[in-house]
């Protein structure tokens, strides 16, 4: 008597095709069998009209299930309907005759499938069960699943997915497992084995099922000849990874299938160890898969380790079944396991052959050969030309310059939310630009202030660096790299920065290239999404003015995302903006918290105004040029040393050539890169007037305007880019002659602007200075050196008679220390009011217990800047008032006068200065974990991957629509 087959069709209507479309074609080709089944048992999970007339339309019986039933459930479903396998032939011999065949809505077999699967299980008693080969429903050349191995610790591994059928694997019939979809298994097995395990959340059930039946001591093989065809679109197995939502399913659905086994397959000794790593193993995952850039498994990867933290009854279900049904040990099926040799091998041979197929795209860098390196060294040697005096200074001074902490920790400590290094205010948070001094500073750790100096040795090598490579996203042209390179670290905007010391703009400068760089591909690769996240968020910590404009960009990087690519790529466009919202967010809240969001556009660092384009139609005129000073270029200045005059008008006709090169980009070849381009110029050009309009911080009695020139870098960058695209498409290959010179002229225009700059420190006329160390006296520094909490009280008089007065905590004021939360508050706060009754006091005679006040405050000194010879008749009298009173004050000792001014020692005994509180030490440590976590994220986003490597490698470097056509 032939052996009975009872075939169970699961139905779920939850694919992307029609459940009933799938149906009705599996229902006939299980009906086209020759050797058909003896019974055909429909369980419908959800169903609907069309799915009971598709599933009536044969001689199957109908069971229902509710919605979103599970594979493993189902055929439990079915066996309490009585319906299932169990219920012929019940007895418990894993090796009788009887036979369930499992299947989907969407596995359809050939006509000769069910008879050669029920041939192997016929002539090899040994087997219980018997796979098909998987092959693609609309394409049966190519395999979907044929044979299934794991690794040590339980990771599935296809041995011929995605494999194009040449017949390569008809000879493999031992192997360790299979898919789950058109397996033939015994009836007696699967009363003994209790059907497939819940707890695998759907992934690889045919696996799990297969190892526990060698563990019974008998076979699983594989029927090459025997094939079904899958959609991967049913209830059985995982569906295929169409879309965002499916692929984190399928990567949770077997990462939770993987801890499953681990837990159930581990031994006894070996679990609680295994449970106690879940998280920990999840965290490392995490890290790994960032790394591979690769964060859509993160979540998953979470949310399987919880779940396997929780479910510890499926864990115990599963490992006693094992215990139950297990006959032979695991040493007998270890050698079908997957080495970690063959799996790199296997992944290895994959990667091969992907290059192989795809070819190279991308060319060299040339970097050496195109002259790049030669460049940057140039511009080396005319940075030492230029300032020669910093390579003996050990700190940099002068403009908006001071120095940095003497310690690493210390310059942390800065960047960290808690109590500032100036003022009486309580804790709050620092501003981001902290971060990035403090990571400069971390890179000469045993003199943080030297750094600095290196910065400004190094910035004109660096901004060619990072103009040339910005370049080669624009062109593959060796001239217009360096012209790109030469003219990004010519830029008036820049050197005004350089010569008047203004960190935040070189900075600035420094960054945006790198912006370009890695933000113009960010949508390809998450290595460059990453870095380019990590470069806008300095970006807009050294210059919030600039935060308006870098929305506007990446709203449109957005729009143009969806709209070109249908979205492809839109998730890393979105994360570039995620560490600038975290690194910003404690500052954001606080000063809209405050009422002062203006606040947030303020300039960090040393409030300092400095040389700056005037308000006129004149300064706006060369704010349009690119000029951010009222003497463009520093020209003026070099025409009266020569007697010459001061007359400069022609200066700003000197970058009219970019200008016009710029204008012209859109009517090139290349005229959507041309308009983008342009559109950044024009956004940085209005940055940059709006910010000379708006003053949101004071310096004692100044107002001090935003500086406009990170907003010309930014119109800067967007024009030499128009530029270089028009030099690079819009002339013919004939007239390459006209190109050369174009770029000589433009080269030499900017050469004759930087002149004055360039030549300044020869000429004495730079505001950098050697110094100071410190801006306190020595001997507070030395004292601050000990003791980072003792605080020195400053009153400077002012021309106006008023007095400035402050509190610097530590030895000196620092780059870092300072806080546009306190430089832009619009009112007084309470610590302003009681350092303007300090220091009312302190210069009169009317309070004897002023001294008494500072000392419970933590102050120890008090410092009397020194008067300046052009100062006024008042603020002449204010400081002899000052110094008398303070002469005469008991309990103040004067220690002497120095160049930064007259010290008197506080005699009381000093109080410690009043410690954060316990609530504001844990808001510090929520938003370090929070900030740091995120930039780390963004960091492992960045670094480069062997497979991210090679996956550049197959894009263009240059980017933008008929990017290729302007070779």
């Amino acid at each position: 008597m032939p052996p009975r087959v009872h075939a169970l069709i699961v139905v779920r209507p939850d694919g992307r095709a029609p459940a009933a479309f799938h149906l009705k074609r599996t229902l006939r080709a299980v009906d086209a069998q020759t050797r058909r089944p003896d019974a055909v048992t429909v369980v419908l999970c959800g169903s609907d009209d069309a799915l009971v007339t598709a599933a009536a339309s044969g001689s199957a019986s109908i069971v229902t299930a509710p919605p979103g039933t599970t594979f493993a459930a189902a055929l439990d479903i079915a066996r309490r309907a009585g319906d299932g396998p169990a219920d012929h032939d019940g007895g418990d011999d894993v090796r009788d005759g009887a036979a369930v065949w499992l299947l989907a809505q969407d596995t359809a077999p050939e006509p000769e499938t069910l008879a050669r699967l029920l041939g192997v299980l016929e002539l090899a008693p040994s087997v219980i069960i018997a796979a098909p080969k998987l092959v693609r429903w609309d394409d049966r050349t190519e395999i979907a699943s044929l044979g299934i191995s794991m690794t040590r610790y339980g990771r599935a591994v296809g041995l011929s997915d995605g494999e194009l059928d040449q017949g390569q694997r008809d000879a493999d019939e031992d192997v360790l497992g299979a898919d789950v979809r058109g397996m033939l298994v015994r009836s007696g097995a699967w009363q003994r084995l209790r059907g497939l395990d819940r707890g695998l959340a759907g992934a690889d059930e045919g696996l799990d099922l297969s190892v526990r039946a060698r563990l019974l001591g008998t076979r699983v093989s594989l029927v090459p000849s025997a094939i079904v065809a899958v959609a991967g679109d049913g209830a059985a197995g995982l569906p295929i990874p169409s879309d965002g939502t499916r692929r984190r399913h399928n990567v949770y659905a077997r990462r939770r299938a993987q801890l499953q086994r681990r837990l159930a397959y581990a031994p006894v000794v070996a679990v609680p160890v295994h449970w106690l790593s879940l998280l920990p193993l999840a965290l490392w995952r995490t890290i790994l898969a960032l790394v591979a850039k690769t964060p859509a498994r993160v979540l998953p990867e979470w949310g399987a380790a919880f779940v396997a933290l929780v479910r510890v009854d499926q864990i115990a279900r599963a490992r006693a079944g094992i215990r139950r049904t297990r006959e032979i040990p695991w040493t007998r099926i270890a050698p079908l396991r997957v080495s970690r040799a063959q799996l790199r091998e296997r992944f290895d041979a994959d990667a091969d052959d992907g290059s192989a197929e795809q070819g190279a795209v991308r060319g060299d860098l040339r970097f050496f050969t195109g002259g790049g390196a030669w460049a940057v060294l140039g511009a080396l040697v005319l940075s030492v030309a230029a300032f020669p005096a910093l390579l003996a200074w050990p700190v940099l001074g002068g403009g908006a310059l001071q120095p940095l902490p003497a310690t690493v920790a210390r310059l942390w400590a800065d960047a960290a939310y808690g109590l500032r290094s100036t003022g009486l205010d309580g804790a709050m948070p620092a501003d981001p630009y902290a971060g990035v001094i403090a990571a400069i500073g971390s890179l000469s750790p045993a003199d943080p202030s030297r750094a600095m100096v290196l910065l400004w040795i190094l910035a004109l090598p660096l901004a060619v660096l990072g103009g040339w490579f910005a370049a080669t996203r624009l062109t593959e042209r060796p001239l217009l790299r360096i012209l790109a390179g030469a003219a990004w670290a010519l830029a008036p905007t820049f050197l005004a920065a350089l010569v008047d010391g203004r960190p935040t703009g070189v900075l600035v400068h420094l960054l945006l290239p790198w912006a370009l760089f890695a933000g113009s591909v960010a949508h390809r690769s998450w290595a460059a999404a990453g870095a380019a996240s990590i470069v806008v968020a300095a970006v807009v910590a050294c210059s919030p003015s600039l935060a308006p404009a870098v929305i506007v960009i990446w709203l449109g990087m957005i729009v143009l995302t969806a709209v070109v690519r249908s979205g492809r790529g839109l998730s890393r466009v979105l994360w570039l903006v995620v560490p600038t919202v975290f690194v910003a967010l404690p500052l954001v809240w606080h000063q809209l918290r405050v009422g002062n969001p203006w606040g947030l556009l303020a300039d960090p660092g040393l409030t300092w105004a400095g040389p700056q384009a005037a308000s006129s139609v004149h300064g706006r005129a060369l704010l349009a040029a690119g000029f951010p000073t009222a003497d463009p270029g520093g020209w003026g200045a070099l025409l009266h040393e020569w007697g010459r005059g001061t007359a400069t008008w022609w200066v700003p006709l000197l970058v009219a050539p970019i200008a016009v090169l710029a204008l012209l980009a859109p009517f090139t070849a290349r005229w959507a890169a041309g308009i983008v381009l342009l559109s950044v110029s024009a956004l940085g050009l209005g940055t940059a007037f709006a910010a000379a309009a708006i003053a949101v911080a004071s310096s004692a009695d100044i107002a001090v305007a935003i500086w406009p020139g990170a907003g010309l870098s930014l119109a800067w960058i967007g024009a030499l880019g128009a530029a270089v695209v028009f030099l690079d498409a819009g002339l013919a290959a004939r007239v390459r002659l006209l190109r050369t010179g174009l770029a000589v002229l433009v080269m030499a225009a900017l050469a004759v602007v930087a002149f004055p700059a360039l030549t300044s420190a020869t000429r004495g006329t730079t505001l950098l200075t050697n110094g100071p160390a410190s801006t306190l006296p020595a001997y507070v520094a030395a004292e601050g050196r000990q003791d980072a909490q003792i605080g020195t009280f400053t009153i400077a008089p002012l021309d106006s008679g008023a007095a400035a007065s402050d509190v610097v905590w530590g030895g000196s004021e620092t780059l870092a220390g300072h806080s546009t939360i306190q430089a832009s508050t619009p009112t007084a706060t309470r610590a302003d009011r009681e350092v303007a009754a300090l220091t009312a006091d302190l210069v009169t005679s009317t309070s004897p217990d002023v001294v008494a006040r500072l000392a419970a405050r933590g102050i120890g000194f008090v410092v009397l800047a020194p008067t300046p010879g052009d100062e006024s008749d008042q603020a002449r009298a204010l400081s002899m008032q000052a110094k008398t009173a303070l002469d005469q004050r008991d309990g103040l000792e004067q220690v002497g006068t120095t160049e930064k001014g007259t010290l008197w020692r506080v005699g009381h005994a000093v109080a410690d200065r009043a410690a954060a509180t316990d609530d504001q030490r844990g808001t510090a440590v929520l938003i370090a974990v929070l900030q740091l976590g995120v930039l780390l994220v963004a960091l492992l986003l960045a670094i480069p991957t062997r497979a991210s490597r090679r996956a550049a490698r197959h894009a263009p470097r240059v980017v933008g629509p008929r990017g290729q056509e302007a070779r």
